[in-house]
């Protein structure tokens, strides 16, 4: 078999894999996937879907979209306005709404300099009315220099 174009993903999850102290059998068992077939991708054999790379990364408790950038299926500034987004939902210290409004003026600043920004389904939400009791739209949110 020869080897696949996927970066250096195979050697990245091998050193990640060591760095836990897990075998090759442990990961495996972890991730839910069989023994073989990780050796064939830390070996750069195989190329692991998407949903194999999320339980690979989250066995080894690393980010998802970190091997989505290796293996060649995120781009890097992708993952960078993912993990942002990721934080900014995570975050415990706000609620939703709050959330929402942050990541659409974290968007409308995106735009403004000159990126794309990708449909999110967990952002698309009703914006007219924010939790200060304005009617005011992303539009006439104060601009924060």
């Amino acid at each position: 078999m020869a080897s696949l174009n996927v970066g250096n993903l195979g050697e990245y999850l091998r050193e990640q894999r060591r760095s836990a102290q897990l075998s090759l059998r442990q990961l495996a068992d972890a991730a839910g996937v069989s023994n073989p077939y990780l050796s064939q991708i830390e070996r750069g054999l195989r190329k692991p879907s998407a949903e194999v790379l999320q339980q690979v990364a989250k066995a080894l408790r690393i980010s998802a979209e970190t091997l989505y950038v290796r293996a060649g299926i995120l781009d890097e500034k992708e993952r960078d306005e993912l993990e942002t987004r990721a934080v900014i939902l995570a975050d415990p210290s706000i609620n939703e709404r709050q959330k929402q409004v942050l990541l659409q003026i974290y968007e409308s600043f995106r735009k403004e300099n000159g990126f794309e920004t990708p449909t999110h389904t967990d952002a698309d939400t009703d914006t007219d009315t924010y939790d200060n009791g304005s009617d005011a739209g992303p539009e006439q949110a104060p601009h924060l220099s």
